[in-house]
């Protein structure tokens, strides 16, 4: 059997200096509490001290707005009158100041939720003088997304454009150091490690072994998807290695050791794939 009890037009009461200064402070977008003679401060506020049952005093402080999450519980499926129509958590919020606890709901994800979050009130635009003026109460900032992208333009030295021509034939050019016998690639003219000037040029590659690898979440405009792999490849014959992509293969397939060969498109190299797929 149903039963619905409803007062047509509401129900009228009077709030009290206590609850009714509270109440009004909120319209004004304001979060107060009450001192007790213990020097404790309520909120919300109440007309007698709960630990002792002797009335508050009449002094109000303003806490807040912020707060820390003291207990939590997960509402999944809303109710129609619940504050918010997609899932949250009722918490009890101790402002900044208060000695007491307010229970109010918190417009969070799930897992952004946990005892000692500090939250802070969003407020509704209209306010009337009710608990329901605070709409909720959501986590701090704590990151930002922010789009970052820089075009610059490099122009090449005399080694690097050499190198860059030498890709054009689809060649990995490179150096040996005439003192150490080191070989770079990409060709460079003295060695980093003896300074020796280098005249001698070689090729090297175009099949290589990846040395080590990381694999990528975020898109890339060159890369073949998401994820894909970016790899140290040790060129055949050189002695320093190559940072590339890897295509033509997943990247849980990918190992360290793994032969690859260089694909070449557009005068440049596109990717290495491994040496069966290239």
């Amino acid at each position: 059997m149903n039963h619905v009890l409803e007062f047509p037009g509401g129900y009228t009461r009077s709030t009290g200096p206590v609850i009714g200064r509270f109440l009004t402070e909120l319209r004004a977008g304001r979060i107060v509490g009450v001192r007790t003679a213990g020097r404790r401060v309520l909120v919300p506020p109440l007309e007698y001290d709960p630990a002792t049952g002797e009335p508050v005093t009449d002094e109000f402080v303003e806490v807040g707005p912020a707060g820390t999450v003291r207990e939590w519980t997960w509402v999944e499926e809303p109710r129609k009158n619940h504050p918010l129509d997609r899932p949250f958590a009722w918490a009890l919020i101790r402002l900044d100041g208060a000695d007491t606890a307010l229970v109010h709901a918190v417009d969070a994800p799930v897992k952004a939720m946990r005892t000692g979050l500090r939250v802070w009130p969003r407020w509704r635009h209209d306010r009337v003088g009710s608990i329901t003026d605070l709409e909720c109460f959501v986590p701090e900032v704590t990151t930002i997304v922010a789009n970052v992208r820089t075009e610059y333009t490099v122009t090449p030295g005399a080694a690097l454009a050499r190198y860059l021509d030498a890709l054009t034939r689809e060649v990995f050019l490179a150096g040996r150091c005439p003192s150490c016998e080191s070989v770079y690639v990409p060709y460079r003219l003295s060695c980093p490690q003896c300074g020796s000037v280098i005249e001698e040029e070689l090729e090297v590659g175009p099949s290589g072994t990846v040395t080590t690898f990381a694999i990528n979440n975020l898109p890339d405009p060159r890369a073949p998807q998401v994820p894909f792999v970016s790899a140290y490849i040790l060129l055949d014959g050189a002695d320093t290695p190559i940072i590339a992509l890897l295509g033509s293969v997943a990247a849980g397939e990918v190992t360290v050791g793994m032969r690859v060969r260089a694909v070449f498109e557009g005068g440049t190299v596109k990717w290495f794939a491994p040496e069966r797929e290239a």
